[in-house]
């Protein structure tokens, strides 16, 4: 994978040969936003669509038409955001020192005039914030997963003397596998080299993920990090962050820090003993008692055996979890309860109704396939159950949203096309394009958002104020699919978890539209799933 786009691009060239730090390369220019989908990059290789964007460019997914392998490219515009050039450059070298399991792969680097290209290992599982309910979070055994993998990624970077200084949800993919991949190196530096260590004075980060020696400079990278995942574990637990920034201008923060009534407020009384033992200690505000990885990894909690559908606190027999999700929700409640003793049926299906996890999880005989490719061999009351439990997408479609002008023909690879991005934000509905597009500006003007229409109209921009009062951009693309239309949603600026309350709140005031039942297109058929 590694060779083979860099080879694609040396031999665009013109001979300037394989250096991927060339200034000089002439491989086509990347093309206009309008026209991204379905171009050819370099020989054998699509720009398919735009996977995300960031405070300095975008990231865009390529793909091997013969092959059907993926990469990930970012491209920063160093013209138009010159302030970014030495933390481009600085992101280039450290990406080059790092190779492991839970680190995005780099695979090479090539300038073209003023846009710098940054190839990166495309994580198909899409973003950690897109698996956190809104004020639920996920089951326990899945956050622990995914926090202890987040620490195995943080202690090979300190062990390198590499600090991300960015941790966040946002700043978490997902592989295949559901195996995190810490991306973003932009804030990232060297703390220790040739075995000394040196304090860090520059203010960075994320407010609300930031530790609070951050904010008061000078600080130890190491302690600043592990905050950072203390926060991040917060988030998957309770599906909300618990202060806006880490400062005595903050008051549930200074309840945390005086040990004075927070327990009784969220997201705190919605965990458990055993998970609020360990986030005692590594949100320990004064960094010389805050647990070291090694600790934490060995604490307790990391080595609990949870049920699947354990949660921080049991939210499935609380009335404060019913009020907040959704009515549907009340109903599969009830039959768990019915059906407790008998060990059979969906004993997690409340959680899986409003967790945002692609496929629920069954028991005996429609026990859930580990990998997705053998979701055809599920038994046929598995594969209908399956279609009444997703949360805005279908529940095992990995898709990768295609303009549908991609070549039909080419069906050894058809399949990779298809398995790609995973993303719980979309949702199919039953008008046609125009008055899909009256409907949700008539739904944006009702919520007081703003937006932006792109000339097309295949875009829209929606831009509105946090409960923090922070920026929060994302877009709405309207593609059509085999006739039908689908609204997919993606965050561009702001916190992962106010994206997804908005999304919700817009799915909710658009349901009558909303499609409901089995949708048929290409890619659904193709990979035997609807929704």
């Amino acid at each position: 994978m590694s060779t083979s786009i860099l080879a694609a691009l040396s031999s665009s060239s013109n001979g300037n040969g394989g250096n991927t730090d060339n200034h000089n390369s002439q491989q086509p220019p990347p093309p206009s936003s309008s026209a991204a989908s379905n171009r050819e990059f370099v020989e054998g290789w699509t720009l398919a669509q735009t996977l995300g964007e960031g405070a300095y460019g975008e990231v865009k997914l390529l793909i091997n038409r013969q092959t059907g392998e993926a990469v990930a490219m970012k491209m920063v515009d160093l013209k138009k955001h010159s302030d970014a050039i030495m933390s481009v450059r600085k992101e280039i070298c450290i990406q080059k020192m790092l190779q492991d399991q839970h680190i995005l792969r780099f695979f090479g680097n090539r300038s073209h005039g003023h846009i710098e290209y940054i190839f990166l290992e495309y994580a198909a599982g899409g973003e950690l914030f897109d698996r956190i309910e809104p004020d639920v979070g996920m089951p326990q055994h899945e956050a622990q997963r995914y926090f202890t993998q987040l620490l195995s990624g943080v202690q090979y970077l300190h062990q390198r003397g590499i600090t991300h200084r960015d941790l966040k949800p946002e700043n978490l993919l997902l592989d295949e596998h559901d195996n995190i991949k810490i991306s973003d190196f932009g804030m990232a530096t060297m703390f220790r080299c040739k075995g000394k260590e040196r304090l860090l004075d520059k203010r960075c980060g994320t407010l609300p993920y930031v530790a609070p020696e951050v904010l008061l400079k000078p600080y130890h990278a190491q302690p600043a990090d592990i905050w950072s995942c203390g926060i991040i574990l917060v988030t998957m637990l309770a599906g909300e962050l618990p202060w806006d920034e880490p400062s005595v201008q903050c008051q549930e923060f200074i309840n945390w820090k005086d040990n004075d009534r927070w327990s009784t407020q969220t997201p705190w009384s919605k965990l458990d003993t055993l998970a609020i033992s360990l986030l005692r200690k590594v949100l320990a505000t004064n960094p010389n008692y805050r647990l070291t990885l090694d600790k934490i990894m060995a604490h307790k909690w990391c080595h609990m055996e949870f049920r699947d559908n354990d949660r921080a606190r049991d939210l499935v027999d609380s009335a404060a979890a019913l009020e907040i999700r959704s009515p549907k929700a009340k109903r599969p409640r009830q039959m768990s309860s019915n059906h407790s003793g008998s060990g059979s049926n969906l004993d997690d299906s409340i959680s899986r109704n409003y967790c945002s996890q692609p496929l629920p999880v069954l028991r005996n005989d429609l026990e859930a396939p580990a990998n997705p490719q053998e979701a055809d061999n599920l038994p046929a009351a598995a594969r209908e159950h399956r279609l009444g439990f997703c949360f805005s997408q279908p529940a095992m479609l990995d898709d990768l949203l295609l303009c549908t002008q991609m070549n039909q023909t080419q069906s050894a690879s058809q399949n990779l096309f298809q398995r790609l991005v995973r993303r719980m934000t979309r949702f199919f509905v039953s008008t046609r394009h125009d008055d899909t597009i009256k409907r949700l500006r008539a739904t944006i003007e009702k919520l007081g958002y703003t937006y932006k229409i792109c000339e097309d109209n295949l875009v829209v921009t929606i831009s509105t104020i946090d409960k923090s009062k922070l920026n929060l951009v994302f877009k709405a693309h309207i593609i059509e699919m085999d006739g039908k239309i689908l609204l997919d949603f993606r965050l561009s600026k702001g916190c992962g978890l106010e994206f997804k309350r908005r999304f919700i709140r817009i799915k909710q005031l658009m349901e009558d539209i909303v499609q409901k039942g089995p949708v048929t297109w290409p890619i659904a058929i193709a990979t035997n799933c609807v929704p």
